[in-house]
């Protein structure tokens, strides 16, 4: 994958933790950078470290499915982008408290970061360096979370459907491109 792919692929899956975090914006009466640099990690960490795992799985599965391993991708990032889409017209998202400490913020954190484990599975089977991959994944998470921290508390949930859709509508034609340069419709 060339860098431009996992800028955006990153983007793509930093919109779930977008979209909490500007949910967390919304319900903090007063979001400080503290706040917001504490979610941001959060997020950040496990973006990076799903699909760091998710590389390790696929890897240990490779010599049995790499002669499909396009279709994975292909499916995998369909699957979750359309997904993203889908809860991009449901207005009706959880009621997100204040609440900044470990046991909330792991839960939202491994809930948000649980299509970037998929993607890392994907990772296992295209050319790429899993280490800067992973931190490009985990800073872009990382600023968007802030950004969406302070965006929630000050124009509200806006954003946060919209966000979703574009992530959703990356992650699609990423891998529409990965099955079409394997099918070799397309070249790199």
């Amino acid at each position: 994958m060339k860098a431009i792919e996992i800028i955006l692929l990153s983007i793509g899956l930093a919109m779930d933790a977008f979209a909490v975090s500007v949910c967390k914006g919304i319900s903090i009466k007063k979001v400080t950078w503290k706040k917001s640099i504490i979610i941001g990690i959060y997020f950040g960490i496990f973006q990076a470290l799903m699909p760091t795992i998710g590389y390790f799985l696929g890897k240990a599965f490779e010599k049995i499915i790499t002669s499909t391993d396009h279709w994975i991708a292909f499916i995998l990032l369909s699957a979750i982008g359309g997904n993203m889409i889908k809860n991009s017209f449901n207005s009706n998202y959880e009621d997100y408290n204040d609440d900044i400490r470990f046991k909330t913020m792991i839960v939202l954190a491994i809930a948000t970061s649980i299509d970037a484990l998929a993607v890392g599975i994907t990772f296992a089977f295209l050319n790429v360096n899993l280490i800067l991959s992973v931190s490009i994944i985990g800073v872009i998470t990382f600023l968007l979370s802030i950004l969406g921290t302070k965006i929630g508390n000050k124009f509200g949930d806006k954003y946060q459907n919209k966000a979703e859709f574009i992530g959703g509508i990356i992650l699609i034609l990423i891998g529409i491109k990965i099955l079409l340069e394997h099918l070799n419709i397309i070249h790199n």
